[in-house]
């Protein structure tokens, strides 16, 4: 019986397939669906998503300078970037479940000043154990703020406009790492602090945007919740905030018992997602100095072009979606991806700059459908919890790439052109980024 169920789940992964051919509306269109407030939800929730990928990108452009500062190597350094990656679920969990109890509002403010703080704090870490014990606490914060972006952003827009706006949301992520590229090139080599000023500027924006959400209304679509909730509780004045919080805690786990299946295709999805976005940006960077010898100014502009590949990947690749579904849409970009992975790693100059913008426009192209896709396959009343849980369980699993790749890349030391080892730190991260790649690429085509 089981045989015959797996049989008919395998036959359902190429039927399913076909495209709805749903032709998407003219972008301009579908955006002047939206009234005033709901594009402020969906630009608050933007920025907020991006400046949180600004701080999480501020340490991956400057793992060296980092390393310096602390005597560390990158790979030490590296770990900061894999503790951030690894607390992100408890974060998903904790202000998941408070955004779906709570509303979508005050646990977003609470999350976004969270992360601020730790942010303008790590600018003043004075030992390596407290720089990691900060973007440990960072971790926290950046898991809790994907959920509540997401719900805040699509849930009150129009259904139309979803597949568009997905793609929009998903790229603050890369917009996020532009804005950190730009603002790494102008800050971090024209003052005495160096990285650290980075971080002291990357610190403030967030703080403005919390109180910009403090002004915008609750969502729409959670207030309907409420009510619904509220109708279906029992009015006896003697019921205890306690006793209702466990009911909703009742009501989560009775939502995991009959989803579970699809939460775990959702965290097996995301896992994928995360190592092939992560496997392939963290220690980019670091590859362009470290094997390439870029300078930190070509390192930047080299960064700053692959964003661009991303963020027009991630509208585009979000918008047409509608039209050839979500899962073929992944499948066909992944595909594309992986045949431009030679491109991204193999060139020794500036025309590595080529590949970076396309393969990156494959990735963030993938990302672009993630939002709406983990909101389409949710529960209507825990997509807070359940997409940040999904998201950052993946991110979790998969929060090893860059020190992987780091450890990884120590096999391979870049040689002089008189074959002897240089003196300073240099690895040849090229081998060990392509099979990395690769390897995320295939299982991603297999498992879907």
């Amino acid at each position: 019986m089981i045989t015959i169920q797996v049989l008919q789940y395998l036959k359902t992964r190429f039927t399913t397939l076909k495209p709805p051919l749903i032709v998407p509306e003219n972008p301009i269109v579908l955006l002047r669906m939206l009234n005033r407030r709901q594009l402020a939800l969906f630009f608050v929730g933007f920025l907020a998503w991006t400046f949180d990928a600004f701080d999480f990108f501020s340490v991956t452009l400057n793992v060296i300078d980092i390393g310096e500062t602390y005597h560390k190597s990158t790979s030490d350094i590296t770990w900061g970037i894999t503790i951030t990656l690894m607390l992100r679920s408890i974060g998903a969990v904790i202000f998941g479940i408070a955004g779906d109890r709570f509303g979508r509002k005050w646990p977003f403010i609470v999350n976004i000043v969270l992360y601020a703080l730790v942010e303008i704090g790590t600018g003043f870490c004075a030992t390596y154990e407290q720089f990691i014990a900060l973007r440990a606490v960072f971790g926290i914060a950046m898991g809790g703020i994907y959920g509540n972006c997401a719900a805040t952003a699509l849930e009150d827009a129009p259904i139309a406009a979803r597949g568009l706006l997905s793609g929009l949301l998903q790229q603050g992520y890369a917009c996020g790492f532009l804005l950190a590229a730009a603002f790494n090139l102008a800050i971090t080599n024209h003052q005495r602090y160096g990285w650290r000023a980075l971080f002291w500027f990357g610190g403030c924006p967030p703080l403005l945007i919390a109180l910009w959400r403090a002004f915008l209304p609750e969502t729409e679509a959670f207030l309907n919740v409420k009510r619904t909730r509220e109708m279906n509780t029992s009015t006896d004045e003697t019921k205890t905030m306690c006793s209702s919080i466990q009911a909703f805690l009742q009501t989560i786990r009775l939502t995991l018992v009959q989803h579970w299946p699809m939460l775990i295709y959702m965290v097996l999805m995301m896992t994928g997602f995360n190592f092939l976005s992560h496997g392939s940006q963290d220690l980019y960077p670091t590859f362009l100095a470290s094997t390439l010898d870029f300078s930190h100014t070509l390192v930047t502009i080299t960064t700053i072009v692959a964003n661009c590949g991303a963020l027009l990947g991630g509208m585009t690749v979000g918008y047409f979606s509608s039209f050839f579904g979500r899962r073929l849409s992944i499948l066909v970009v992944l595909f594309i991806g992986a045949l431009l992975i030679p491109a991204y790693v193999l060139p020794n100059d500036r025309n590595i700059m080529v590949g970076a913008f396309f393969q990156q426009m494959c990735v963030q192209g993938v990302w672009g459908v993630v939002p709406i896709h983990l909101m389409e396959l949710s529960p209507v009343n825990f997509r807070s919890f359940v997409v940040g849980t999904a998201y950052q369980l993946g991110n979790l699993i998969s929060s090893a790439s860059s020190t992987i790749e780091a450890k990884a890349g120590q096999s391979f030391p870049k040689k002089s052109p008189y074959g002897h080892s240089t003196n300073h730190e240099q690895y040849d991260y090229a081998k060990v980024m392509a099979i990395f790649l690769s390897a995320v690429k295939e299982r991603e085509h297999l498992r879907r």
